[in-house]
């Protein structure tokens, strides 16, 4: 046996490569300015392979995980690999060049280089507060075309064999109202992919090159075995969903099990909108990666080999394959949508395996202002804890993060009082009725934020009139929604919003939805 294909060997590079991802993580959350990086975990952390294929993630946002590989594989498609050098650095927001989401989520991407070869890449996203644009936080309601969402940076060096590339830095900084956030986050991110890819250049060294590649392999044969092995047991046919929209929009999709395949076909969709709800391909993409890999190998994370029996059919120039120049600020209220439809779609055939539906919306609320103590400009972005959907053996979880989410957290109270001067007036459970079952659905929030200085709102809720769905016979869930309260008794609901002006003694509260129940009760 050659000692590439030694598996103790093998292991010992694959958990070296895991800790890489995670060590990642752990840097990017340490050394970020931002709460909704350190606090609230809105990141994303990988390594791929030298072609830009996931080997291994970090904790964070799965939806963020899968931008990763897709970031890097632009990456190489528009600078030649011969003439990337050890210590190059990339950036890319733009879901045009790798950047997938939309301008506030920013990937910065690191080759490794291993005896003059290119073995891997080290690569994180995060969310950033603010990268210019029509409105503070960078997510208005009013876009018609990306050039109104804020700076793009379209998969290009931040540093050039090691040296930072300082003009775009000042680009950067001069595009954002937070500037020093962007430049500590910026730097955070930095620090994060050299720290992994030193970490992976060692393994490299000392095992071998040849052997450090053919460890890769092996971990995608691996998580291909898996998938195939859980797709096996899957029940075969064609599986179809009509369904409405908040806005009366109907969406389809089809979903095709064979032996083979797990294909999921959303050719037949509206149009993409002169507006922020559409979703690049690469985003649909990772919505279809999200379901087959809860159905097919939930246990093990995730890599490239993972999803070899997955095919993804899209049409250009729809909400699901947006093509230039349509804007991205709400993708992700999209794409969540597009992954608990296609949730929704197997739950109709399995019931016994799916939990019923859940809120499905990331709430998205930012609140922009100067903080009343310091005069120091914040943005406040937090995403927002809803019920979670009965399953076949229990009630749902209460005050989750969407299913989208993963691994985050809310932002304490003592944060969101301290940084940005909003007083938090209650964090509490939604006690109203709906999502009743044999097992209830589990149960949202209610939120309430007090200003104390003038400030600007932009918020993002789906599921505001569409309620949460029951499974096997279970209730519906509620609706999640926004609400203005003013100092003089007014209240006004909103959905979506952004650049609403507040005022000191004005309250914002938040109300998520339960999840669905489950069974007849």
């Amino acid at each position: 046996m050659s000692r590439g294909d030694d598996p103790f060997t093998q292991s010992v590079i694959q958990a070296g490569l895991v800790a890489a991802a995670d060590e990642m993580f752990a840097v990017l959350r340490k050394t970020a300015m931002s709460p909704i990086i350190y606090e609230v975990l809105d990141v994303g952390t990988g390594v791929t392979d030298a072609d830009g294929k996931l080997v291994s993630s970090g904790a964070g946002i799965p939806t963020f995980v899968g931008v990763l590989d897709k970031a890097v594989q632009r990456i190489l498609e528009i600078h030649p690999r011969d003439k990337i050098v050890d210590g190059d650095i990339f950036i890319t927001n733009d879901p045009y060049y790798g950047g997938v989401t939309h301008l506030s989520d920013v990937v910065v991407a690191m080759p490794v280089l291993a005896g003059g070869q290119l073995v891997a890449w080290s690569a994180s996203i995060a969310h950033w507060n603010d990268v210019g644009g029509m409105v503070a936080g960078s997510m208005s309601v009013s876009a018609s075309e990306i050039f109104q969402e804020g700076l793009r940076l379209p998969a290009v060096r931040l540093f050039e064999a090691g040296t930072a590339v300082d003009a775009l830095f000042d680009i950067i900084s001069a595009n954002s109202r937070l500037p020093d956030f962007a430049r500590g986050d910026l730097w955070a991110q930095v620090a994060a992919s050299r720290k992994a890819a030193s970490r992976i250049a060692q393994l490299a060294s000392v095992h071998g090159v040849d052997t450090f590649l053919a460890a890769i392999d092996a971990l995608f044969d691996e998580g291909e075995r898996r998938s195939r092995t859980g797709l096996s047991v899957l029940p075969k046919g064609t599986f179809e969903i009509t369904e409405e929209q908040d806005d009366g929009a109907i969406w389809r999709a089809e979903i095709r099990i064979t032996e083979d395949n797990f294909t999921v076909d959303l050719r037949n969709n509206p149009k993409q909108r002169t507006a922020p709800y559409n979703t690049s391909r690469d985003g649909a993409i990772i919505s279809a990666q999200m379901i087959f890999k809860a159905l097919s190998d939930p246990e093990l994370f995730a890599n490239a080999g993972s999803f070899a029996p997955l095919e993804v059919l899209t049409e250009p120039g729809t909400i699901f394959h947006a093509i230039e120049p349509a804007p991205h600020g709400y993708y992700f209220e999209t794409r969540i949508r597009l992954y608990d439809m296609l949730w929704r779609c197997m739950a109709q055939a399995i019931p016994e395996r799916l939990p019923a539906g859940h809120f499905a919306s990331i709430c998205g609320t930012v609140i922009a202002g100067a903080h009343p103590d310091t005069g120091r400009r914040f943005t406040m972005v937090e995403p927002q804890m809803g019920g979670w959907g009965a399953t076949a053996d229990r009630d749902g979880l209460d005050a989750m993060y969407s299913a989208s989410h993963g691994e985050t957290f809310n932002c304490p109270v003592e944060i969101c009082e301290a940084r940005y001067g909003i007083d938090v007036g209650w964090k509490r459970m939604n006690e109203t009725e709906e999502g009743a079952g044999l097992h209830r659905g589990g149960r949202g929030l209610e939120v309430c934020y007090g200003l104390r200085g003038e400030a600007v709102l932009s918020a993002g809720y789906s599921r505001n009139r569409m309620p949460v769905w029951g499974s096997n016979g279970g209730a519906d869930g509620g609706t999640n929604s926004i609400a203005v309260l003013r100092e003089d008794g007014e209240r006004k609901s909103y959905s979506f919003a952004s650049g609403l002006k507040l005022r000191a003694g004005d309250k914002v509260i938040v109300s998520t939805a339960n999840g669905g129940g489950w069974g007849q009760g």
